[in-house]
């Protein structure tokens, strides 16, 4: 069976890491609503529009944690989180334009608003701010991960859409596309914090492995809640994924233990794009035992991030970073 709705400690202890966190993202925010200021006024609204959207900045706050965690007590981890804050923002105004989203986090997107040429232009526009902060950084190192993470993204970028439509994408397809689109990028935030505070290369690289891994496993929960989510809960309507054509892990699952007839009529969805037999099609999911499987998947790499994350000294933010993989695969089931 699948986990009961999360409780009342689990949502108290990522409360308690926002806590920790809150300082350093009060200043991350007002850094990201300072560089978002453009004389552009179509920029602004977006920005606005954006920022208004809310989220929990993950990514940034994995930074400032990871940070903590390595002892590190200067200044530049700011930075660097609204550097990782606006590479993500700007990959979901792409990804919504390539997707054809009308709806993000239970709000129209901007490609909704403003059209698809203002979403990519807005996001270029975050991509050259980005690199104007690392710039400032001045640290080679930095620059080198922050780049390589930049490239490999648009690598899972091109991956997912080649295998939009794709019936027969397998698991080891599918993770190599969430590797590059989700994975690389938190273990970016985490071992930039490693960076900052100086570790030895074996620390550092375990805060890098325990980004890759929540990572992973954040992803796969996400497209785990598309076939037990709704608009409310998790800002997109239940067999979104299956709408565009995306073999995600649930129904890459589904497929191996299909009936013909059910494998047929996943398929054409997948081909085709259409809804018209999502009712059977997500019943012969849950039937399947698909989701029990993707949460076990998740689950799994919740467990090596926290396994990685043993290399460590302890700390409360190492704690807060354990707390993460935690409700990385306990949101809002």
């Amino acid at each position: 069976m699948l986990p009961m709705p999360a409780d009342a400690s689990r949502t108290a202890d990522f409360a308690a890491v926002r806590e920790l966190a809150a300082a350093d993202m009060q200043r991350v925010d007002a850094l990201i609503r300072s560089r978002l200021a453009s004389d552009v006024v179509l920029i602004n609204q977006i920005a606005d529009h954006i920022i208004a959207g809310g989220g929990k900045r993950l990514r940034p706050m994995l930074h400032v944690l990871a940070a903590g965690a390595a002892g590190y007590a200067g200044e530049q981890h700011v930075k660097l989180a609204a550097v990782i804050e606006f590479i993500h923002t700007s990959t979901l105004l792409h990804d919504d334009v390539v997707d054809e989203s009308d709806l993000r986090r239970g709000r129209k997107t901007a490609n909704a608003l403003w059209g698809n040429a203002a979403s990519v232009l807005v996001g270029d526009f975050l991509y050259s701010r980005s690199f104007q902060l690392m710039v400032e950084l001045d640290d080679m190192r930095v620059m080198r991960i922050l780049a390589d993470t930049t490239n490999t993204i648009a690598e899972g970028e091109v991956l997912q859409l080649l295998n939009i439509g794709n019936a027969d994408v397998d698991e080891t397809a599918y993770l190599a596309v969430i590797e590059r689109k989700t994975a690389v990028l938190f273990a970016a935030a985490t071992e930039l914090g490693g960076l900052l505070g100086g570790l030895p290369a074996d620390q550092i690289a375990a805060l890098r492995r325990f980004g890759l891994e929540l990572g992973y496993a954040f992803q796969i929960a996400d497209d785990l809640l598309d076939y037990l989510s709704d608009a409310d809960t998790l800002g997109k309507n239940i067999g979104d994924d299956l709408a565009e054509g995306k073999p995600t892990l649930p129904l890459i699952y589904a497929l191996e233990r299909a009936t013909p007839a059910q494998a047929q009529s996943m398929r054409h969805a997948i081909e085709h794009g259409g809804l018209d037999a999502l009712d059977d099609i997500v019943n012969a999911i849950r039937g399947s035992g698909a989701l029990e499987r993707t949460h076990a998947r998740a689950v799994q790499h919740a467990d090596a991030a926290r396994e990685a994350l043993s290399a460590l000294p302890p700390s409360s933010y190492r704690e807060a970073l354990n707390a993460l993989a935690d409700y990385s695969v306990q949101r809002s089931f």
